[in-house]
């Protein structure tokens, strides 16, 4: 098995897509950062929608958003590479633009902007994925993806905090925000579509080139969608606990999320590098058994009460990150390394459809579970993540029993 011992910057650039589609990404992200975290505020102020027809709008707006992932999958099947992640650009442009035009008080107008700025971040994982399986091969496959993941996670953090200290002009400085926004994505489109990147088949390696089906990935699905919900933790469940049970001030959430953005920014590479001795499947196993620690810690942590909760609290929100961080530095890459070139799109998308469901419902359980206490909770959350562990490696040795019957034959 080969393993990615040293990082090199160059390398990895070029392993991720080349320096105009890496300034793509960060221009994305750095847009994404300054609209997406308070989407939910420019609804209540600029629309004047109430808090729950402006929630309500955003959830319906990602559920459906969900609806164009087989379609992504088929175009990106056809040999669409860098075409695809720029169309995904472009249709939040025009969510962006529906956001500037809707006028206060209208709702519909605001729930199609969420749904097209919602495709667009749907489809985006998969068009970007299935881009960087194009340019790179095994390993350095695995540290291309999770460098683009740091990279967008610090141009989301930048963005956050260049519109937190914005937000002080208002319904003003939203609706500027926004358009900063649109211009953002356009730009980031046309540096990705100028990449020209696609997919040729009968030039990638034979071992790529299998022409089986798609591989059914049951147990992977259904695992990623228990998974995901780490992704939610530092933005929902520590939030509720820390303000609704522990009574902390709610600098610790904003410390803990600073923390987990810096974590991932900075770690996330050397992780993914480290576990490139262990097989894919291992190392998602692996990630489980590290979140369901954590959850089992955040039980503890709250069971000390107003004094010591918050810093217990944020202590083991550390571990979670760690796990946050395998888990998305295998994930991904397990599935690319899966898929065959031919149905690689598809896969893709599937893998997204998984990870969009787990996004979107996550919020509901864990509002739904925080009132019955911390065991509900975390016991439950810890429950769910090993099991799901114990799925993926257990397919994990169906697949290897059917890979060596069918060498034996």
């Amino acid at each position: 098995m080969a393993t990615t011992t040293k990082i090199q910057p160059r390398a990895l650039v070029r392993a991720s897509g080349g320096p105009r589609y890496a300034v793509a990404l960060a221009v994305d992200a750095l847009g994404t950062g300054l609209l997406r975290p308070f989407l939910l505020l420019y609804g209540m102020t600029v629309l004047r929608l109430s808090a729950p027809v402006t929630g309500i709008a955003m959830t319906v707006g990602v559920v459906v958003g969900l609806v164009c992932m087989p379609a992504v999958g088929l175009w990106l099947d056809r040999g669409a590479r860098s075409t695809v992640v720029a169309a995904s650009m472009l249709v939040r442009v025009l969510g962006v633009a529906l956001l500037l035009a809707a006028p206060a008080g209208h709702v519909w107008l605001f729930a199609t902007a969420a749904l097209f700025l919602g495709m667009g971040n749907q489809a985006w994982p998969a068009a970007h994925a299935a881009l960087v399986a194009t340019v790179a091969r095994d390993r350095e496959r695995d540290a291309a993806l999770a460098g683009g993941r740091a990279l967008r996670n610090a141009g989301l953090g930048v963005g956050a905090l260049l519109a937190t200290a914005c937000l002080a002009g208002g319904t003003t400085a939203l609706q500027a925000l926004a358009a900063v926004t649109g211009l953002a994505y356009l730009a980031a489109a046309a540096l990705a579509w100028s990449v020209h990147l696609r997919a040729h088949p009968a030039a990638t390696p034979a071992e790529d080139r299998a022409d089986g089906p798609a591989p059914r990935m049951g147990a992977l699905l259904a695992a990623n969608v228990v998974y995901v919900f780490c992704l939610n933790v530092p933005e929902i469940a520590l939030p509720l606990v820390l303000v609704t049970q522990l009574h902390a001030s709610p600098v610790w959430s904003a410390a803990i999320f600073v923390a987990n953005t810096v974590l991932v920014v900075t770690l996330q590479v050397p992780i993914t590098v480290l576990m490139s001795r262990f097989s894919r499947r291992t190392v998602l196993a692996l990630a489980g058994v590290v979140l369901a620690v954590s959850y089992l810690g955040f039980l503890a942590a709250t069971s000390l009460g107003h004094g010591w909760g918050a810093p217990a609290v944020a202590m083991v929100s550390v571990v979670c990150t760690i796990g946050e961080i395998i888990y998305a530095g295998s994930a991904t890459a397990l599935v690319t390394a899966l898929a065959p070139a031919h149905v690689l799109g598809r896969v893709l998308a599937r893998f997204e459809l998984s990870t969009g469901f787990g996004l979107a419902v996550s919020p509901a359980v864990i509002t739904a579970l925080a009132p019955h206490g911390s065991t509900a909770l975390w016991g439950s959350l810890a429950a769910a993540t090993l099991l799901s562990a114990s799925a993926v490696a257990i397919e994990k040795d169906q697949g290897t029993r059917l890979g060596d019957c069918r060498r034996r034959e």
